[in-house]
């Protein structure tokens, strides 16, 4: 009986001691997930604060006065813009079923390559 009662009271323990694990691996869980939250949170704010400060800078307002203060531009003349009519002709397009690139690569064709041409033979 005695035996029975030290077991029971050493099984007791172990197990107070397996919860006590438990419970302060999860505390330790829980602070390392609120570390990582608290982290995420200030990437946001930087990330806010970021785009904020981007969206300042890409104001068309203030790059027309950078250009105007560092480059020497000429305003826009309505003269240097014309309509479509005054385009050249778009060239004409290859009938369908010809290869144009496959007729240069053709055997007979073009032997101009890229490579070091061979010597000359010796006589």
């Amino acid at each position: 009986m005695r035996l029975l009662n030290i077991l029971v009271i050493c099984a007791l323990v172990l197990a107070a001691s397996l919860v006590y694990k438990i419970k302060f691996d999860s505390t330790l869980q829980a602070a390392r997930v609120a570390k990582v939250h608290n982290q995420l949170r200030r990437e946001r704010d930087a990330i806010a604060a970021l785009r904020a400060e981007w969206a300042k800078l890409d104001t068309p307002g203030r790059i027309q006065s950078l250009a105007d203060r560092h480059l020497a531009l000429q305003p826009i003349k309505p003269t240097q813009f014309d309509t479509f009519d005054n385009l050249p002709a778009r060239p004409p397009t290859p009938p369908p079923g010809s290869d144009p690139i496959g007729a240069m690569l053709a055997p007979g064709g073009p032997a101009t390559t890229g490579s070091v041409p061979a010597p000359p033979a010796p006589r």
